[in-house]
């Protein structure tokens, strides 16, 4: 199938942005001269678990600082719940479902299956992880910002876009390093991500793959107030 040249280069931006991100702490011996930044974190991207903790550290440390830029505290989330299938907390009277990240304003907490993002991580890369967390993360900043949304598409693609102003700022602040990766598994990922149609207006919708990968890819450019 054909695609149009400004949604190619879209898919081709954000594949690529997605295979450069990894875990790993920057570590640069071939440049002494140049400092290596000192990370906010102790966890090593080097397994899923690790990658999982650091995403989640390095996310948080991100908005805190764009928090105190503006003059504001940032509040972390109060838990970071690793589940598996059924077995998850609930959020209010929503029960957790399998195959889901989800944050809960409730407690102020992000949840994801454990299982299924490992299955994305192993299948992937560490990319996965580093667009999951922070998506979640990013309604967590939502929610302690009071934005308000008159339909939930606008709220995931929001998400979308602050997922890839982390992604940007970890980058340029050198807390993480770019890495080749499997551009083509990670643009499938990116495709089944977004909804099937375009009724942005139903409860659950999250945009269509074309509105998620420009939200993301506007947040990577531009930053959080593009957002």
């Amino acid at each position: 199938m054909e695609v149009a040249p400004r949604k190619l280069l879209v898919l081709l931006l954000v594949t690529t942005l997605l295979a450069a991100s990894c875990g790993r702490v920057v570590e640069s011996p071939s440049a002494p001269a140049r400092r290596t930044p000192v990370s906010p974190c102790d966890e090593r991207g080097d397994t899923f678990a690790g990658d999982v903790k650091l995403a989640r550290c390095l996310t948080e440390w991100f908005w805190e600082q764009r928090f105190q830029q503006a003059g504001e505290t940032y509040r972390p989330i109060t838990r970071f719940v690793a589940y598996h299938g059924e077995d998850g907390p609930d959020c209010g009277d929503q029960k957790s479902v399998p195959d889901n990240a989800f944050y809960c304003p409730y407690g102020h907490f992000v949840a994801f299956d454990a299982t299924w993002l490992q299955q994305m991580y192993d299948r992937m890369g560490d990319g996965s992880v580093y667009v999951v967390i922070p998506h979640e993360l990013g309604h967590a900043v939502q929610a302690q910002l009071g934005t308000r949304f008159r339909y939930n598409a606008e709220r995931e693609l929001q998400a979308d876009c602050y997922a890839g102003a982390t992604l940007s700022g970890l980058i340029r602040a050198g807390m993480i390093q770019e890495e080749s990766g499997d551009e083509s598994e990670l643009l499938t990922n990116l495709e089944a991500a977004g909804d099937p149609t375009d009724a942005w207006w139903a409860p659950d919708a999250h945009g269509t793959p074309e509105e998620r990968q420009t939200s993301f890819a506007q947040g990577f450019n531009e930053g959080p107030s593009a957002c």
